[in-house]
């Protein structure tokens, strides 16, 4: 019988010999498995909050860093993750990820306290940063013509699903709490997953050799780390302290860092060395202004859904799986606009379809708000505030199913890999700062026992937030980035990053 390692080094590559490689379709299964890997621990710890506090006393704060801290690191990582693929290989940075994603979930699973978890959390968010940017630059090795076409097709509703099934999964495992494992279930349940990945990635994926002369920039990679890490931090911890002098100097070095980062990588190009993002992106308005839409909008979308899941449980004392089905409405809107948005309006009306979303949040936000206030609190029932949901979903879907492309649509094409790299680090780091800047609203406000009032509170801030978001679809371009060009170049920094956009919350 063959070992393991044996198919992956006699299985020639296609372009060895001009034939499509055997196994390919089993790469594709591989890849989607990583993806909604990611996608589930992005939101399946977010109904484990009163399981968290019962189980390690984790305090509010501590509930952030869990749910936060995974995106906060993948963000900081993705773009590095994707030049290492370009230096040592695809498959091996693919290999690297998987096993360490796997292992850290494991590590999660058996942590003994909150400061444990939190860590371990860490560390998954930057093995998945090593891993994901690998995914579809492995396919267009071994994918062309029309099949290519139709792995970015089945790409999309698989990535939806993982947003889909994230909470009610996490409220199925934990309401079970089966072998009395709780919240615990929720990170075991990575690792038959990811280990049977693994087997069969090392077995089928075809070795290639990374270009050893591409140059990895591990400064401009610490300079954008510690300036994410500078951001996060205050935001999480100031609400708790009494924002203390010390969270708005970590909050001032962090833009300073920022700062820094875009000159370091100017410095680097100049020097004839490859930095981390083209230093070009940076000179397109455009561009720029749309790293802070994603930004804003991401961070009001996964904020506001925290804030919904936590006022389910904590307010209203629903059960993790009722919690989890809770967030269906969302999902069912959010898919709906999607796909309107995708199939019909986008192509026909421009950049107005990310002016029409916004406005359909706003008002989706405005029937929350009066839901809430006319609640019977003896009654509840999420029915009450679907519609309310429902039509916020229905907005953010518009959006999401666009954005990236008229952003895109921005930069030349030997820029797309390192835009749509960048695009999606920003798309993970808004939601992280969404998730400390919503939670601590929340939670001030749920200190006194208003969580009603909490809610409403949280909706001023996207509402806010989506004001700010509608200014600025005015600067994108008009028309969105012909999908023949579908921004995924696995020579970029990020190859995959443009596709893992993700169509439902």
């Amino acid at each position: 019988m063959m070992e393991v390692s044996d198919v992956s080094d006699q299985a020639p590559s296609p372009d060895e010999t001009g034939e499509p490689y055997r196994w390919r379709w089993l790469i594709l299964v591989v890849m989607l498995v990583a993806e909604i890997m990611d996608l589930l621990d992005a939101s399946i710890v977010n109904v484990a909050g009163p399981d968290l506090e019962k189980s390690l006393g984790a305090s509010s704060v501590g509930l952030q860093w869990v749910i936060g801290g995974y995106a906060l690191t993948l963000g900081a990582g993705l773009v590095l993750g994707g030049r290492l693929g370009d230096r040592f290989g695809r498959r091996r940075m693919f290999l690297i990820g998987l096993a360490a994603f796997t292992l850290s979930s494991l590590l999660c699973v058996i942590a003994p306290n909150i400061e444990s978890l939190i860590a371990f959390r860490l560390v998954q968010g930057a093995a998945a940063a090593m891993l994901l940017p690998q995914g579809l630059g492995l396919l267009r090795e071994n994918f062309s013509g029309p099949e290519l076409t139709k792995v970015f097709a089945i790409f999309g509703p698989f990535l939806g699903l993982g947003g889909i099934i994230g909470p009610v999964l996490g409220g199925f495992l934990i309401e079970g709490d089966f072998f009395g494992l709780g919240w615990r279930s929720v990170f075991l349940v990575n690792l038959p997953i990811g280990v049977a990945a693994l087997i069969v990635a090392a077995t089928f994926v075809p070795r290639k050799a990374g270009d050893r002369t591409v140059r990895v920039d591990v400064a401009g990679a610490g300079l954008v780390a510690a300036s994410c890490a500078l951001l996060v931090l205050p935001l999480n911890q100031g609400q708790e302290n009494g924002w203390p002098m010390w969270t708005w100097l970590c909050m001032g070095a962090s833009v300073i860092g920022f700062a820094l980062f875009a000159v370091q990588q100017r410095r680097t190009a100049a020097a004839g060395r490859e930095p981390l993002v083209t230093p070009r992106l940076l000179r397109k308005p455009a561009f720029t202004v749309g790293l802070g839409g994603i930004a804003l909008f991401f961070g009001g979308l996964i904020g506001t859904q925290l804030v919904l899941t936590l006022y389910l449980q904590i307010g209203r004392h629903f059960t993790a799986g009722d919690a989890g089905l809770g967030n269906l409405p969302l999902a069912v809107g959010t898919a709906i606009g999607g796909a309107v948005s995708g199939a019909f309006l986008a192509d026909r009306i421009g950049r107005r379809v990310l002016q029409i979303g916004p406005l359909v949040q706003l008002a989706g936000a405005a029937v929350l708000w009066f839901e809430l206030n006319g609640l019977d609190t003896a009654s509840f029932s999420i029915w009450d505030i679907a519609p309310g949901v429902a039509v916020a979903g229905v907005g953010a879907g518009m959006v999401i199913a666009a954005l990236f492309s008229f952003i895109l649509a921005a930069v030349d094409d030997d820029e797309i890999g390192s835009a749509s790299g960048v695009l999606s680090a920003v798309q993970a780091v808004g939601g992280s700062i969404g998730v400390a800047v919503f939670g601590s609203v929340f939670f001030a406000r749920v200190k006194t026992g208003d969580f009603t009032g909490g809610f409403h509170r949280a909706l001023i801030v996207q509402a806010g937030l989506l004001v700010a978001f509608f200014a600025i679809t005015f600067l994108l371009p008009r028309k969105g980035r012909p999908e023949e060009q579908p921004g995924l170049d696995p020579e970029g920094a990020a190859g995959d990053s443009a596709a893992r956009q993700p169509l439902t919350t």
